[in-house]
């Protein structure tokens, strides 16, 4: 596994790191099996771990408190998020942040991930949605600053919400951010226009997150797929997405010939040289396996580059895609 600059926090990343949502939040989770494939994980290298409070109301964080226990000898980077008061994903256009995140529910939810972790300071504090036009509010700056201030969080980052890439840049310019956590993958290459030379140039780390597009680059999804009730999947590949995106990832897989698929869309994030760490969401320890030897630096060739970035799809937010 190699190991990239985690931006101006210098942290030396997994280029692969791991995606905690699933394990907490979606049906299907094996408690056991969780627990062999984060260990599985370490022992490939991996040293980054991102969950949030939201991912089943803590029981994340507390799965990954569990790993650190297990791992005293390792450094392992936290990084977890804040979720929007009043629980709206993504924020309502036009709202204001002190009904999203006024100081005391920042602080609030960063006292929770710390008692959830079992950790004096996390490494990554991030807020879970964002609108730049907050920017500029001076509560949170103050929040962010005393809590780096007094030990509790080492760095703050955004997670920044679904085909927005660039509804982050004034916050970055405020210096108060550390990390950018952004949906890219083949589908999804719209932060290589600005957002990814913007971080290059201040020196902020970059989070792909997303990057099998919620399975359908892994080449297994079908017009016919299914999920468990309650599956956030249900959702996103709804009537107007589930064919479309599937016509897409078949003419992708063509392309590819015997190249395998899910492997092809990690090394694709891996080889920009903007991101520090990608965040592959996996519940089964042959899937770690898998995902973890793309951290290796072996590069797809140009030819395949330019294959694959023929596939970019540029799409707006909708109400199934939140």
């Amino acid at each position: 596994m190699q190991k990239n600059t985690f931006g101006r926090l210098g942290w030396p990343v997994s280029k692969v790191g791991y995606g905690m949502w699933g394990l907490a939040d979606w049906t299907a989770s094996d408690d056991e099996e969780t627990m062999v494939s984060l260990d599985k994980a370490i022992e490939l290298g991996c040293n980054f771990f991102d969950t949030a409070w939201a991912y089943g109301a803590g029981k994340s964080e507390e799965i990954l408190s569990k790993l650190l226990k297990r791992h005293p000898e390792q450094k392992i980077y936290v990084a977890t998020k804040v979720p929007p008061m009043d629980e709206n994903w993504p924020p309502v256009k036009g709202g204001s942040i002190d009904k999203v995140f006024p100081a005391s529910h920042i602080r609030e939810y960063t006292e929770k991930s710390l008692k959830n972790l079992g950790v004096e300071r996390i490494d990554l504090q991030q807020f879970h949605v964002w609108e730049d036009d907050w920017a500029n509010q001076e509560e949170w700056q103050r929040t962010v600053e005393d809590l780096k201030r007094e030990g509790k969080i080492e760095g703050f980052g955004i997670s920044v919400n679904r085909w927005e890439p660039t509804n982050c840049l004034k916050a970055i310019d405020t210096g108060l951010i550390d990390s950018i956590q952004v949906i890219y993958n083949i589908f999804d290459q719209a932060p290589e226009d600005e957002l990814f030379p913007y971080c290059q140039e201040k020196n902020i780390a970059v989070i792909a997150r997303v990057p099998f597009d919620e399975g359908s680059l892994t080449g297994n999804l079908t017009k016919d797929t299914t999920w468990p009730q309650g599956d956030f999947r249900n959702v996103y590949f709804g009537p107007e997405n589930l064919g479309p995106t599937v016509d897409r990832a078949e003419k992708l897989r063509a392309e590819l010939e015997n190249a395998n698929m899910a492997e092809t869309a990690l090394r694709f994030i891996a080889q920009h040289p903007a991101v520090s760490t990608m965040i592959p969401g996996m519940r089964k320890t042959r899937n770690v396996i898998a995902n973890m030897a793309c951290g290796d630096g072996v590069k797809l060739s140009e030819e395949m580059m330019e294959k694959l970035r023929k596939h970019r799809w540029d799409r707006v937010p909708t109400s199934w895609s939140c």
